[in-house]
């Protein structure tokens, strides 16, 4: 679920409850990808054919790795106002040679007859490295107004078959945007804590968290920051003393924060301020906005990175800024991601950020992936939508230069919403056998009255580490579409 950057809370949702043509629920398939020079794979594909969502659409997709295997979520049928038929995922057991993929179970009453919920959203993704657990999250909705868990947490052994979701605090009136993280570092006194965070619209974005000690399991009370902080869409981070940083907008998405726990989340401190967000709207009324997407380090070094066009003049396009911190008290001032010159007019938006996690400080690796238009100027008619990924070597001193994965989209391919059209709040990165993976969502031109968009992966590899003369000198190519014909474009850029 999303609010829109106007702000409107939807206190009811309505969805249509009819459910025609049946779950239309595939058991997993095997995909393996295209031999390179391709490099791109679709990695999961909707189902379903419920007459109540749009298909064929998947959107919005969380990643996380944990060494060979790469387990990865989207919504499968998106509904009109808010969720989809079901989570779908994709999973790699062999760093993403090849991939397993499914739908959760038990999660709404078109997978799963009797259940309270019409439609489900937010997919996240983590590891319990503790108990061997891979998580699921997602935020369950339904029609007639009744009491709903915070989230839905689904678990699983293998990332390829799930158990029934866990009902994470039930009784809820209003939830929204979900996160999930565990803390995987073998040196914290609180290894296999698992933390959840959330926020509740009807108390003007109150912000929530709840922490698990048993790999998903079961879930403590509800914990909220001291000051009671008001956000949307704060993200884990966990350092190798066990202390969780959280960075998060504020609920008008007009600035960033970030609160802290030193006590495996039995408490929550006061929020500090990382920076303000300025921000452009995208042209074609393209659902989305300025949420924080980041990740840490071996080290614990935290990386905060969203849209933000200060650096453009007359805020006419929106570059990705970066700001980073070691304690998530004190935080750098954003820095542009150079991913085009400053002269031109793309506009760069909805970032997904990773971070290997056996590197640290200077020598961290980082992958972006995001999205954007050649053209900030667009309409919805004539808006072209690209995904793109660039990476750093050094944490973020220097970048590569950005590689286009895929595109041009047009945004009538695209699942329609009551805030826009759609790939999602949010796209995916992931590290995996010290590899940068892409996970995204593209789309084609319809055909036979459906939709043509679901989630894929690219594999970067190892070039998309390399420095500027590095990369030039291997003579690397680049990664052909999957929507256009054309090469896609590897652009040099000057590094700021």
């Amino acid at each position: 679920m999303r609010r829109s950057r106007a702000w409107i809370i939807l206190a009811a949702l309505t969805l249509s409850a009819g459910c025609g043509g049946g779950g239309g629920v595939s058991p997993p398939m095997r995909l393996t990808p295209t031999p390179p020079p391709s490099g791109i794979v679709r990695i999961s594909a909707d189902p379903f054919t419920n007459a109540s969502s749009r298909h064929a659409s998947e959107v919005e997709p969380s990643a996380f790795a944990a060494g060979a295997t790469i387990v990865a979520a989207a919504q499968a049928g998106r509904f009109f106002v808010a969720g989809a038929s079901d989570i779908a995922f994709a999973t790699s057991l062999d760093a993403g040679a090849t991939w397993t993929a499914g739908i959760l179970p038990g999660t709404t009453d078109i997978v799963q007859p009797g259940s309270p919920f019409q439609s489900v959203s937010d997919p996240v993704v983590a590891f319990d490295a503790a108990h061997n657990t891979w998580l699921i999250g997602s935020l369950p909705v339904r029609s007639d107004n009744g009491a709903t868990p915070a989230a839905l947490v689904s678990r699983s052994s293998d990332g390829v078959h799930w158990n029934d979701p866990v009902q994470v605090s039930p009784g809820q009136s209003s939830i929204d945007k979900d996160w999930i993280g565990c803390d995987d570092m073998r040196t914290s006194p609180f290894f296999g804590h698992c933390y959840l965070e959330w926020d509740e619209p009807a108390a003007n974005g109150l912000v929530h968290m709840n922490t698990s000690t048993d790999g998903g399991a079961t879930w403590g009370p509800i914990r909220n920051t001291s000051g009671n902080l008001a956000g949307i869409g704060g993200q884990v981070i966990v350092q190798p003393s066990g202390a969780v940083i959280v960075p998060i907008d504020d609920n008008t998405e007009q600035n960033v924060f970030a609160f802290t726990s030193a006590d495996g989340g039995n408490s929550w401190s006061q929020a500090v301020h990382v920076s303000t967000i300025v921000d452009h709207f995208e042209g074609g009324g393209l659902r989305s906005g300025p949420l924080v997407s980041a990740a840490g380090d071996a080290a614990g070094n935290a990386y905060a990175v969203w849209q933000d066009c200060r650096f453009r003049a007359r805020c006419a396009a929106n570059d990705l800024v970066i700001s980073t911190s070691v304690n998530g008290v004190t935080w750098t001032a954003p820095a542009r991601i150079p991913i085009d010159a400053l002269t031109s007019s793309a506009d760069h938006f909805l970032p997904g950020l990773s971070v290997d996690p056996a590197t640290a400080g200077s020598n961290a690796h980082l992958a972006l992936t995001y999205y954007y238009y050649p053209n900030s100027a667009c309409t919805a008619a004539s808006c072209q939508l690209f995904a793109g990924f660039i990476s750093s070597p050094n944490g973020g001193a220097t970048w590569s230069a950005a590689v286009t994965l895929a595109g041009p989209m047009s945004l009538s391919w695209l699942a329609p919403t009551n805030q826009g059209p759609m790939v999602g709040d949010y796209c995916a990165a992931a590290f995996s056998a010290g590899r940068p993976f892409a996970i995204f969502t593209a789309a084609r031109a319809s055909a036979g009255g459906l939709l043509n968009e679901a989630m894929y992966a690219s594999r970067v590899g190892a070039l998309g580490l390399l420095s500027l003369a590095q990369r030039s000198s291997a003579g690397e190519k680049p990664i052909p579409g999957i929507v256009s014909d054309h090469p896609p474009r590897v652009r040099p850029v000057r590094i700021r």
